[in-house]
């Protein structure tokens, strides 16, 4: 039997999604983890590896990564969200990798938390946010030399016991395409700040304005000008439909649809289905135990259709904080954070 494989967006740099549609069941094993990338991959030894800690700290560290390794760890299942997931969907268009469901995975990350290593490190009364610099780099259409991908965040997230440097995926060393051998991963926060193939971490004195910070990842809910922008950060409630796929021919009878759902913020309260463009929603069932942590929910609902014609099914989630997936997206220039009701079409015969 054929196996899934990923979904080519771009070869060169390597952006690439995973056919969410065959997931059955997480954690996403790494050869189907969605790929994203702004640069080519980077040259570097691990034998060599060191990571550095620097800035508005009180004792400045480098770390080997058996040092690393050695220190308190933990383990949590998180869900991996490409800001740009469903940016295909966006009506107008916008640019971009046109992503349509599969920038985004899940599975379970072993490292120690950003928070030991900075108390480590002791932080500075004058500290405002803690910068990760990987080592992937290259050119931008906008500037005319050489950066960095990298991220800052708020001392607060920084701090979160949660936030960690990932050494481990799934049991096993971060594959090297994922962020070998450390990644940072944020929690509830879509993927771009969870930065890969760390080089430092630098505590500093005030806001990053570097060109993944405050150019890309950002919210333009204007299409002609950068009036009330504001940063990406927090996932928002969203859903797929897994089962059945778009567009499929089905007989009469019992189906089950199937799909996942997740948050940023809280757990998955409920989800809901349409089979009747929205006019009518019933609960379906959310796989137990409950969403708890970072990760998704499986959902189900068994239809019973015995009256042949089109119809388009539409699934919307609710977390504990109360938000509900919208009708339509937030548009915004660069095509972020998408969750709107998710829909798909199928044909009974």
């Amino acid at each position: 039997m054929p196996k899934p494989s990923l979904i080519v967006r771009k070869l060169e740099p390597e952006n690439k999604e995973t056919p969410i549609q065959f997931i059955e069941s997480g954690p996403i094993d790494n050869k189907l983890f969605f790929r994203r990338n702004h640069f080519s991959y980077p040259s570097l030894s691990h034998a060599s590896y060191w990571l550095h800690v620097n800035g508005f700290v009180n004792h400045p560290k480098l770390f080997s990564l058996e040092e690393i390794r050695k220190l308190p760890s933990r383990t949590i299942k998180v869900v991996l969200e490409c800001a740009g997931n469903k940016r295909h969907f966006f009506e107008p268009k916008v640019y971009g990798e046109q992503w349509e469901k599969g920038a985004i995975s899940e599975g379970y990350w072993k490292g120690v938390s950003l928070r030991h290593i900075l108390m480590l490190a002791g932080i500075k009364q004058s500290a405002r946010e803690v910068l990760v610099e990987g080592y992937d780099n290259g050119l931008r259409t906008d500037i005319d030399k050489i950066i960095t991908f990298s991220r800052s965040l708020p001392m607060e997230k920084a701090l979160h016991p949660d936030t960690i440097i990932a050494y481990e995926y799934n049991g096993q060393p971060i594959p090297f395409k994922h962020g070998y051998p450390l990644r940072l991963i944020v929690p509830q926060w879509y993927a771009m700040a969870s930065v890969k193939w760390i080089k430092q971490i630098s505590v500093i004195g005030s806001g990053f304005n570097g060109p993944f910070q405050t150019v890309d990842y950002v919210y333009y809910p204007n299409k002609e000008t950068d009036v009330d922008a504001y940063p990406v950060t927090i996932q928002n409630v969203n859903s797929t439909i897994q089962k059945p796929l778009n567009m499929e021919i089905l007989n009469t009878g019992k189906h089950v649809i199937k799909g996942i759902a997740w948050t940023g913020m809280g757990v998955i309260t409920k989800v809901e289905i349409s089979l009747d463009r929205g006019q009518n929603w019933y609960t379906v069932v959310i796989a137990k135990p409950a969403n708890h942590g970072y990760g998704w929910t499986f959902w189900t609902y068994e239809w019973s259709v015995t009256k042949k014609g089109e119809y388009t099914i539409m699934t919307r989630a609710t977390d504990s904080d109360n938000r509900t997936q919208p009708e339509t997206p937030f548009w915004n220039q660069k095509g972020y954070g998408n969750n709107a009701i998710d829909k798909i079409w199928v044909k009974v015969e």
